[in-house]
């Protein structure tokens, strides 16, 4: 996502530098690396510090790396056939120890017994010897260091085939060569006023650093620039929208009371604030941009509806989107309970729509004879059309892409726009890909809604869990188990859901009648198995993490999660919020394999101490990293070469204020085809499809 300056030099191949041969060429292919830009964005992933020596034994003791001057005193091999496996000794004066080359086999050649080395690497003790399969070593010219680097050297990421000094040598003839056609994108203001280093220092900075002080200082300036561009594309989405004017009918807010009126309850004071918040953006002249965040559970769809009301008596169309048809028909449900008793006009539209039934749907939308719709990305195909669409309600929303998003925002003249989460998000991330949209919070849960007590399960132990699965059946509850895998798998070796929903009805819960529900399913048979489920006809649910949204069974009491450890932190959260929404106590089990990472573990740990989605988003965010919130991609990062957003979290504040201040004062950046930064941001992919919001 860092912007390099692209002149025809940077542009230029790697293989125009020396010793990128074809070859190294395809190597570096896998990476992306294609050009000189893309030489110098591979920054390293570290840097060794080799300015001073560190022996074997006092590296492995200390757990750093070890840097030693050593002579070879032996070759040796282990292993037989193709396994066959040179083993180098070497000793650094105080300490002898193992070199495994592993496909390396050449070294017997270059490393000759009685020459003298430099040898950097990660040594531990094994099999009663201090070994390293990880190392670099270098040929000395005699008794002198030779061609041999001190101080911090760059680590790279690397593919199969390609060595660290490899890399260091394109970069450094790169550095040589092109260094000087890298120019600035950042206004010269903004570099004087956080005293930034220019960026074709802070790019040979970041190779090349003189010690650790520069590599961190390098790292910052151009972590502030990735953050201030990204920002940039952020406030150019915010003003855009603050510039139209919306023509506005303003309802006097009657079907609101009716609808509060016929609900057996109170809204939490949240519901409240968020629906007064929504109506107030409602009534003003510029469209509503607004992200209505709130725990599972805590009755986010019904403010949608409040929502929807104050649109539909304006006389506008309201369209809502959800990412699975499951959850798109209990909206639809939902609504029908709440809104047609009030006169709403209610369609329901999905690929799975019979094609006799769908001329009429669509031509009742063209005309305006529907007032609510709602449905599935169905909503925005070519073939729709609405009279006047003024309000657009996204739920589930990090499950949909900008375009798909952008699509049904483009069916309407600027139309209103709620998007809906039940994983909150937490404030570093709502400060870049959603730092254009107000925010509404509920966090207040329902009232008499018992804790999830949470247990956590090692494989191995599933009796205790089906015996107590039991007990609360007999006491008329339901339950649900979800696993990972909807079939046998021929590289995971996983329980499934289609094996285990036979298991569980013939010899774990014999005569208790038992459902099953994945994605492969027909969407009439996942409807069918989920209305036997609310009724009572099923008792035990099995299931894929397609339960996760859009399933609301107050009589469900039990979660069982087998193989937690391959969910994520935010799926495990919305499956455990299955439950708990009735009167009854509720458990969660999460069942684990001894396999577990550092990872997996974490979020164990977090479900264990806590069911507040607030926190567990935050916690999801420091063990995973940030998530791809702008939604063209489902996971992975957000394409930061350099920045963090958690860990930079004060430079991401300096970057928005700078980024917003700028377009306040300089709208020609918004029109003018010409202008430096606007220039910056088309050539930016990742940005310009942000901005494509707007």
């Amino acid at each position: 996502m860092l912007c390099p300056v692209f002149l025809r030099e940077l542009r230029d191949p790697v293989t125009r530098l020396r010793g990128a041969g074809k070859a190294v060429a395809a190597l570096l292919a896998r990476m992306g690396i294609y050009t000189i830009a893309d030489l110098f964005l591979h920054f390293p992933r570290d840097w060794d510090d080799r300015s001073s020596w560190i022996g074997f034994a006092e590296a492995a003791r200390a757990g750093t790396r070890a840097h030693a001057r050593a002579t070879v005193v032996a070759h040796e091999w282990f292993g037989y056939g193709r396994m066959k496996t040179l083993k180098l000794r070497v000793d650094d004066g105080r300490d002898e120890a193992s070199l495994l080359c592993f496909n390396r086999a050449f070294l017997e050649r270059n490393m000759p017994v009685g020459c003298s080395v430099v040898v950097t690497g990660k040594f531990g003790l094994r099999y009663g010897e201090l070994q390293s399969s990880a190392f670099e070593i270098e040929g000395l010219d005699g008794e002198g260091e030779g061609t041999v680097k001190s101080g911090l050297l760059a680590v790279y990421p690397l593919t199969e085939g390609l060595a660290q000094g490899n890399v260091r040598k394109l970069v450094a003839h790169a550095l040589a060569d092109y260094n000087r056609h890298i120019e600035d994108e950042l206004p010269p203001r903004l570099r004087e006023k956080h005293a930034l280093m220019a960026k074709r220092e802070a790019i040979r900075a970041m190779h090349a650093p003189r010690d650790a002080a520069e590599a961190l200082r390098a790292r910052e300036c151009l972590a502030y620039e990735e953050l201030f561009f990204f920002q940039l594309a952020v406030a150019q989405r915010a003003h855009s929208r603050a510039e139209v004017a919306v023509p506005r009918r303003v309802p006097k807010g009657i079907l609101r009371s009716r609808l509060a009126s016929r609900l057996p309850f109170k809204l939490t004071n949240d519901q409240e604030k968020a629906v007064a918040e929504i109506v107030t953006d409602l009534g003003t002249a510029r469209p509503m941009a607004r992200l209505l965040q709130g725990d599972v559970g805590s009755g986010k769809t019904l403010v949608a509806f409040f929502a929807a009301l104050e649109v539909i008596e304006a006389g506008g169309q309201v369209a809502l989107m959800a990412p699975t048809e499951l959850l798109a028909r209990q909206h639809a449900e939902t609504a029908a309970g709440l809104l047609e008793p009030l006169g709403v006009r209610l369609a329901f539209l999905s690929g799975n729509v019979e094609d006799a039934a769908r001329p009429p749907l669509l031509g009742a939308m063209a005309k305006g004879e529907v007032d609510l719709v709602l449905g599935t990305q169905a909503l925005f195909s070519d073939a729709v059309e609405y009279r006047h669409l003024r309000l657009v309600i996204v739920d589930e929303q990090h499950r949909f892409g900008v375009l798909q998003r952008l699509a049904l925002s483009r069916k309407g003249p600027m139309p209103d726009l709620l998007m809906m989460t039940a994983t909150p998000i937490p404030r570093t991330l709502a400060l870049t890909v959603f730092g254009d949209l107000a925010v509404s919070t509920i966090r207040e849960m329902p009232p008499g809604r018992k804790p999830i007590v949470t247990h956590l399960a090692k494989a191995g132990n599933e009796a205790k869990v089906y015996e107590f699965v039991r007990r609360v059946l007999a006491l008329g509850q339901r339950a649900y188990f979800v696993y990972p895998l909807i079939g046998e798998s021929t590289k995971l070796e996983l329980k499934n859901a289609e094996e285990m929903h036979a298991k569980l009805r013939d010899e774990l819960f014999p005569g208790v009648p038992i459902g099953l529900i994945h994605s492969r399913l027909r969407e009439d048979e996942k409807r069918a198995t989920m209305a036997a489920f609310k009724k009572g006809d099923i008792r035990i649910l099995v299931a894929t993490s397609v339960v996760e949204v859009g399933v609301d069974v107050p009589e469900a009491s039990i979660m069982v999660i087998e193989h937690a450890e391959r969910f994520g932190l935010a799926a495990l959260h919305q499956l455990r919020g299955r439950v708990g929404r009735g009167q009854a106590q509720s458990w969660c089990f999460l069942v684990f394999s001894d396999k577990l990472t550092e990872e997996g573990k974490a979020r164990l740990k977090a479900m264990l101490e806590t069911s507040d989605g607030f926190k567990l988003a935050e916690e999801d965010l420091k063990i995973r990293g940030p998530g791809d919130l702008s939604g063209t991609m489902q996971s992975g990062a957000l394409g930061f070469a350099v920045a963090d957003p958690i860990k930079d979290l004060l430079l991401l504040e300096e970057a928005r204020i700078d980024a917003f201040a700028l377009v306040e004062e300089d709208p020609a950046l918004l029109s003018e085809a010409s202008h430096p930064l606007r220039e910056v941001l088309r050539r930016a992919p990742p940005f310009g499809e942000a901005a494509a919001v707007s």
